[in-house]
């Protein structure tokens, strides 16, 4: 029914905009009844621009609707007005429109979108001889004379007006085109966004995992003293935790699988340029500052050669800093993010101007539930963000440091990461 409705709009408009627009008119030829009008360039365009209405009952719809139109303001304007003069006046217009759609559909004018001269071309051809049929029902019904001249001009006119027709409707096209790519770039920053931090819990599901396969095996190791011993009790109750460990260990595995799966059905490019990684992350982050009301300046450099980079593992990890560099800053404030190639290792920096980390904190900050964060209930975050960052760079050969930043003020994390590590298809964990 919607699209139906939809469909009986776009006619309806157009047969109304249509014998309107047809009344904006010249007449090139002194004594002739040829008329140029804005009629064409208006039904030219809607021909284009919908893909609800079909052109052949459009274009008849229209020429009725155009004739009509006129013999209406035959009767409102001429005292003189005979229904029968006025219509063998009138109907040969109705030839233009049939035979400009009908020609229009034979020549699949929107299938040839991405070929825009030629579409002009046969917009061209198609109104010359949509003219011509309508001017020689004229020269028989109305007695209108056929010179070359008239020919000459007509394609003149149908030059000028198909082109700047199609000149409008491809800027429209254009900018249809940018936006469903603005569009499709911000869903794009967020799946990466949200593709990283599956990674964060994907690297932490998996360090739980073997952390509870480590635990399962000492108790099943304790629990063989203990039965050894004879202190049955307490054996079987170590068993127990064992077993219980083992069931924690194969949820993780089954949570960590099913993340894997997630973040592979997006088919994202895991290599991009580190231009594009920090994009991504202050753009992401501006947005995140004016949430909390915040009025951050972001400013980059990026000096070196740089290879494409993996994208989530870096996302995790710079996203993550600047997401507490936006988040340390009262209400207005500054944060520099810069990217260096250094032999082999790319170095990153980022620092902010806000309210700092105290020193007796700086010794715990990347001890793992560590927080100074609170929400409004009072409830201390996890503390995991800093323990993770320090543990994937460790485990891929990097070096996170704290830098003093009492002269500066704020807070600066210098990061080391080899580059070869940050290119190779698999990541050591």
């Amino acid at each position: 029914m919607i699209i139906i409705r939809e469909k009986l709009i776009a006619y309806l408009f157009m047969i109304i905009a249509v014998p309107i627009a047809g009344e904006l008119k010249f007449y090139p030829f002194s004594g002739a009844d040829l008329r140029v009008s804005m009629a064409t360039t208006v039904f030219f365009f809607i021909l284009l621009w919908s893909r609800k209405i079909h052109p052949v009952v459009a274009g008849f719809l229209t020429g009725i609707a155009v004739v009509v139109f006129r013999m209406f303001l035959d009767k409102l304007f001429n005292a003189s007005f005979g229904l029968q003069n006025s219509f063998v006046s009138n109907f040969p217009v109705f030839f233009y429109y049939a035979v400009f759609a009908g020609l229009f559909h034979v020549f699949k004018i929107k299938e040839l979108y991405s070929r825009p001269f030629l579409v002009g071309l046969l917009g061209v051809v198609i109104e010359t001889i949509s003219n011509s049929a309508e001017i020689s029902i004229r020269h028989f019904t109305n007695e209108v004379q056929i010179t070359t001249s008239n020919f000459l001009i007509i394609a003149g006119v149908a030059f000028i007006r198909t082109f700047f027709v199609l000149g409008f409707f491809n800027i429209l096209i254009l900018r249809e085109t940018k936006l469903a790519e603005e569009q499709q770039r911000k869903r794009t920053e967020q799946i990466l966004l949200l593709t990283s931090n599956l990674y964060v819990e994907r690297v932490q599901l998996e360090k739980s995992a073997k952390n509870a396969e480590e635990l399962t095996g000492a108790c099943y190791k304790l629990y063989r003293e203990l039965k050894n011993q004879n202190n049955q009790e307490q054996a079987q109750a170590l068993l127990k935790i064992a077993g219980e460990l083992h069931e924690i260990k194969k949820d993780n595995q089954r949570i960590y699988a099913g993340l894997s799966k997630l973040m592979a059905k997006e088919n994202l490019d895991d290599f991009m340029e580190i231009e594009e990684i920090i994009r991504v992350i202050t753009h992401s982050n501006k947005s995140y500052g004016e949430i909390l009301d915040k009025t951050i300046d972001y400013q980059v450099n990026i000096s070196g050669e740089h290879p494409r980079y993996r994208t989530f593992v870096l996302l995790s990890l710079i996203n993550n800093l600047v997401a507490n560099a936006v988040e340390a800053i009262q209400q207005a404030g500054q944060i520099v993010l810069t990217v260096e190639r250094e032999n082999d290792m790319a170095k990153i920096r980022i620092h902010d101007n806000g309210c700092g980390i105290s020193p007796k904190n700086k010794p715990f900050i990347f001890e793992p539930g560590f927080t100074t964060k609170f929400d409004t209930n009072g409830i201390a975050s996890n503390g995991i963000g800093l323990s993770y960052i320090k543990n994937v760079i460790e485990n891929i050969g990097g070096e996170i440091k704290l830098i003093d930043s009492t002269n500066t003020g704020g807070t600066t994390f210098d990061i080391l990461l080899p580059v070869a590590s940050l290119t190779q298809e698999e990541l050591i964990k």
